[in-house]
């Protein structure tokens, strides 16, 4: 059996029944939905062939084209899909929700397949989520200098029940110049990834997110989404410096010293001359105390510049006096309630 749905239904079974992507593998590789499986009728070369032949010689023979490349490897679409999912249910596409995924659809159900087909396809889905960030939601950000442990504390904040959005989780990147986790999505996949997540939250309830700008490393927060982060309440942590450097060397102090340098020099023209010489100094004698304590006056200066664009009246500071996430996620949730009773 073979259906065919817009992008919000097709979303909505996505939680539930898995999506096969028939694109090419370039194509899923810049972008696609969440959890989707790649199962390509043409791999890159191929789609570069028909795509040639469409130009050159017309829609028929980029048809006949593709029959003869598609033909000999029906079986091990099948074979290939009844390896991958374990169920009979299954969400389809393509890009436009043209001939790929019609071809595809035909195949899955003759055999046996339940095919739910996406109207319009992946550039549909892009279209809707696009839409989706533009809806209005209840967000509260967690802000406060470096060093705070706002990540940590919007664990705890999770853990006791609160939607939470982990941007930097997301991105593969902790925000900064020394936050390099490893290798980041594309912007697109970035883009898809957090809507996998927000579109599980009540947009009526609180959603905590970390303070963050436009950028987190190479990727970039959908702009409806951050001008709604930049409009908000932000609660403000304020905690001893000498706190936040001890955790930051608790943090960076066995990352290659290196890695670190190469940093460092990121940073060299806001931090100064005469700073960075004293933190690469630091850094050869292995004093990552006076490293952190030297970092900070960047980026506290970086998050106040920041902090004085939002409206002071949505900035509510806290202050804290000792490194403790878990209790300090619990002052933080009850401070944000006793001025959201309404």
């Amino acid at each position: 059996m073979i259906q065919y749905c817009d992008a919000e239904e097709f979303i909505d079974y996505s939680m539930e029944y898995p999506v096969i992507d028939v694109r090419s593998p370039r194509e899923f590789s810049v972008g696609h939905i969440f959890n989707a499986y790649n199962i390509p009728l043409f791999d890159n070369e191929e789609r570069k062939k028909v795509g040639i032949r469409y130009k050159n010689s017309g829609k028929e023979h980029a048809i006949l084209l593709g029959l003869d490349i598609v033909g000999p490897k029906l079986t091990a679409f099948v074979k290939k899909l009844k390896e991958t999912v374990k169920q009979k249910n299954i969400l389809l596409h393509c890009w436009r929700g043209g001939m790929r995924s019609k071809n595809m659809a035909w195949l899955f159900d003759m055999a046996g397949f339940n095919v739910f087909v996406l109207n319009g396809g992946y550039k549909a889905y892009r279209n809707y989520i696009r839409e989706y960030f533009e809806k209005k939601a209840n967000i509260i950000i967690l802000g406060g200098m470096t060093g705070c442990g706002k990540t940590d504390i919007l664990h705890f904040i999770k853990k006791s029940g609160e939607q939470v959005l982990d941007l930097e989780k997301i991105a593969n990147h902790k925000g900064s110049a020394f936050g390099n986790l490893g290798i980041q999505p594309t912007n697109e996949q970035f883009e898809n990834n957090i809507f996998y997540f927000w579109k599980k939250f009540n947009l009526n309830n609180p959603i905590w997110i970390e303070d963050e700008s436009i950028s987190i490393g190479s990727v970039s927060i959908p702009a409806p989404l951050f001008n709604q982060m930049k409009n908000t309440d932000v609660i403000k942590i304020d905690l001893d410096k000498k706190i936040r450097v001890n955790r930051l060397v608790r943090e960076y102090a066995n990352v290659d010293v290196q890695i670190l340098k190469n940093n460092i020099l990121k940073i060299s023209k806001r931090l100064g001359g005469l700073n960075t010489k004293k933190t690469i100094e630091a850094l050869d004698k292995y004093d990552f105390h006076s490293v952190a304590d030297i970092s900070l006056v960047y980026y506290d200066k970086a998050y106040n510049y920041g902090l004085s664009k939002r409206d002071k009246n949505k900035i509510h500071p806290i202050i804290l006096d000792e490194d403790i996430p878990e209790k300090n996620a619990r002052k933080i949730i009850d401070f944000f309630y006793s001025f959201n009773k309404d």
